[in-house]
C-alpha cells in the first residue's frame, strides 16, 4: 500500500489572522483561499513540498454540527485544546527566531525533551498548539 498525508485539517475563527500567521510567520504559501468574510477555507503548505497541506477552516461550518457542539468547539478552541500540528524544521532555533519575531504566542521556548527531541511551540491564532521539532 502506498498512501500519504496529503491535507490535514485546522480550525480558524480569524480568517485573516491565521493566513497571517501560517504565511507570514512560518512562510508556507497560500494555495487557495475560498469563501468570504470569516467562512473561508485557507489551504496553505511548506513551500516546494505541494503534495503536502493544511486546510484551515471554519469550523462552525459543517450542517451537522449542533449549537451544542458549535459551542464546545469554541470552548476548547479559546483554551487552545481543539486543535494541533507538528511540524519539523533542520534548524529549530532559527525556525523559532522568525516566529517570535512575527509576534507568535510562545507556549514554550526551544528546549531537549526527556524523549529525545528537541522543540518549542505556539499557538497560532485560533488557539491551536503547533509544535516544531528539530529534525535530526
Amino acid at each position: 500500500m502506498d498512501i500519504t498525508i496529503h491535507t490535514t485539517s485546522l480550525p480558524h475563527d480569524d480568517p485573516d489572522a491565521s493566513l497571517a500567521f501560517y504565511r507570514d510567520a512560518l512562510g508556507f504559501e497560500v494555495r487557495s483561499d475560498v469563501g468570504r468574510g470569516k467562512m473561508r477555507w485557507i489551504t496553505v503548505g511548506p513551500a516546494g513540498q505541494p503534495g503536502t497541506s493544511i486546510l484551515l477552516a471554519p469550523p462552525a461550518a459543517d450542517p451537522g454540527v449542533t449549537d451544542d457542539e458549535r459551542r464546545v468547539i469554541a470552548e476548547m478552541m479559546a483554551k487552545g485544546t481543539f486543535g494541533w500540528i507538528m511540524l519539523a524544521t533542520p534548524d529549530l532555533q532559527s525556525t523559532y527566531q522568525q516566529v517570535l519575531a512575527a509576534g507568535a504566542e510562545v507556549v514554550q521556548e526551544p528546549m531537549d525533551q526527556p524523549y529525545g527531541v528537541r522543540d518549542c511551540a505556539f499557538r497560532d491564532p485560533a488557539g491551536n498548539l503547533v509544535r516544531i521539532q528539530e529534525a535530526r
